[in-house]
Formats: C-alpha cells, structure tokens, sequence
C-alpha cells in the first residue's frame, strides 16, 4: 500500500522528471500547470514519502566502450542465509554488475545483468572474481544482442483515480 498515493498532478510531475530530472522548478511548473512554489513543495514532498529516490545522470554505456551487455544466471549450492547474504554483500564490490536480482521460476538463483568492453575483461570477471565467490555451483551466461527496449522511466498509469 502506498503512504502517499500521488495525484494527477504528481503524476505530471513524475513523468516530466524521470525524463528529465534537470529540468528547472520554473519549466516543470509551467509544464504541470502550477506555480513555481506549489510545484516545488509537490516535489519536496514526493522525496519525503520515497517516491523520489534521487537524481542521476545517464551516461551512454556505448560512447564509454562498454559495448557488451550479458546476462549472468548464477545457482547457488545451498540457499542458506549466511551464503546468499556473503554473495550480494560480495556483489556491491563489483562495479561492472548493473543489476542483480534474487530470482524464482529458474534453475538460477540470482541473474545479473553486467556491462563490458571486451570479452577478456568478462573472462577475467567470470573466472577471477564470480567464481570465486564462496557457494557458487553454477553460471550460465547470455549474451545481448541487440537493444530493443531500454528504458528507466517507471510505468504510472496504474495509479489513476
């Protein structure tokens, strides 16, 4: 259950900024249709119940050769408490790992999702730092082909009145 369920008007505003989170209080007023202070006071209060983590910066990951994308399924041995919370402890140190997520419904446990430059680079994070981590049995890989939808806006049209 959301603390804060947003309104039209915060909806507007969510949308506006997750396209464009330097986009100035004056501009996105005038787009949500409110004056500057109210506006801001909206986006305050969106940051106060959470809904607004924070601001960042998309970077090109293929201008920064990084042209590699790959789908990394990790199993387990055990799913024991000590072991899951040692690999996604471990994990936070490896900066090439955009995502990882605890998953059901596969024979992996976790998949992450890892961006790359070349393959060496992804032979020596598969062989010298994944593998080694203490409790993995197994990785399969996959590799991204293509791009086909990339996006980072979060869907809001399930909160309408």
């Amino acid at each position: 259950m959301l603390k804060h369920k947003p309104d039209l008007i915060d909806r507007k505003i969510l949308r506006e900024i997750q396209q464009d989170a330097a986009i100035s209080n004056l501009e996105l007023a005038d787009k949500v249709g409110l004056s500057p202070s109210p506006c801001s006071r909206r986006v305050k209060q969106l940051e106060d119940a959470g809904i607004i983590k924070r601001q960042v910066t998309l970077l090109d990951q293929e201008a920064l050769g990084l042209p590699l994308t790959i789908y990394v399924h990790v199993s387990m041995q055990t799913q024991e408490t000590a072991r899951l919370e040692n690999f996604e402890l471990t994990l936070q140190n490896f900066e090439a790992v955009q995502e990882c997520s605890l998953i059901t419904g596969s024979d992996a446990d976790y998949i992450l999702k890892v961006v790359m430059p070349d393959m060496a680079y992804y032979e020596h994070f598969l062989l010298k730092q994944l593998n080694q981590i203490e409790g993995v049995a197994s990785i399969r890989t996959s590799f991204a082909l293509r791009r086909v939808i990339s996006r980072t806006t979060l869907p809001l049209g399930h909160l309408n009145d």
